[in-house]
């Protein structure tokens, strides 16, 4: 997977997906969406107010992927733009700080309101931020990824600050999107597929992440 080709117009693409990040205020969203889109880190960054979002476009298979990134505070009194934050979003990061153990202790908390408010086929991925502050840690990897088995999320852990795995992690979950609206599309298409039962069974298979291949355990994809 490559970034945008430049020789396709910026408002050329063949798939728009949006995309929110979630998660505690202070964990580096903020800088994830930074680094990705202009590779740009700020270490004086300050907190969210409201929502704000970029966009970057990558192709796979010849095919141009935009995404538009959704970032807002984690603060409590911004809970109100919750729906219209979350509406229409196809995946999520939710973000934790490795070095903080309160900010992972409420990533249950997030994932519900996740699956209360977004599209229950959502693609979840959970990230531990700074990585680069391993001799700071208070979360371990085997914990975080024992949480994605039993809940059915992807895993990666990236540093915003040393640029690791940030594109990864967001080309990872729109190449899964990707992924899944090709498998839904062939569905359709299928005229074996009786009518009335194209997606039988495709919810539990989206939820599930194709856990078949049992991607989450992938080191090479899915972990630092």
């Amino acid at each position: 997977m490559s970034t945008h080709n430049n020789h396709r117009p910026e408002d050329d693409y063949d798939f728009l997906f949006k995309i929110v990040l979630i998660g505690d205020s202070g964990v580096g969203k903020s800088n994830l969406l930074s680094r990705f889109t202009r590779n740009e880190f700020n270490l004086e960054s300050k907190s969210t107010i409201g929502v704000e979002f970029a966009t970057k476009s990558i192709e796979k298979d010849n095919m141009v992927i935009k995404a538009q990134i959704w970032d807002t505070a984690g603060q409590e009194r911004y809970r109100a733009i919750t729906s219209a934050y979350y509406r229409g979003a196809v995946g999520a990061l939710l973000v934790y700080d490795i070095a903080k153990r309160n900010t992972y202790d409420n990533v249950s908390r997030w994932l519900k309101e996740l699956r209360d408010h977004a599209d229950p086929n959502i693609v979840i991925m959970l990230v531990g931020n700074k990585k680069d502050l391993r001799h700071m840690r208070q979360v371990r990897t085997e914990e975080a990824k024992e949480f994605c088995i039993e809940n059915n999320c992807f895993f990666i852990e990236t540093s915003a600050l040393a640029d690791s795995n940030v594109t990864e992690a967001f080309e990872n979950i729109l190449k899964e999107i990707h992924s899944l609206i090709i498998k839904k599309r062939n569905m359709l298409q299928d005229p074996s597929n009786p009518s009335g039962q194209q997606f039988k069974g495709q919810g539990q298979e989206i939820v599930n992440l194709n856990q078949e291949n049992n991607t989450v355990h992938d080191e090479n994809k899915r972990c630092c």
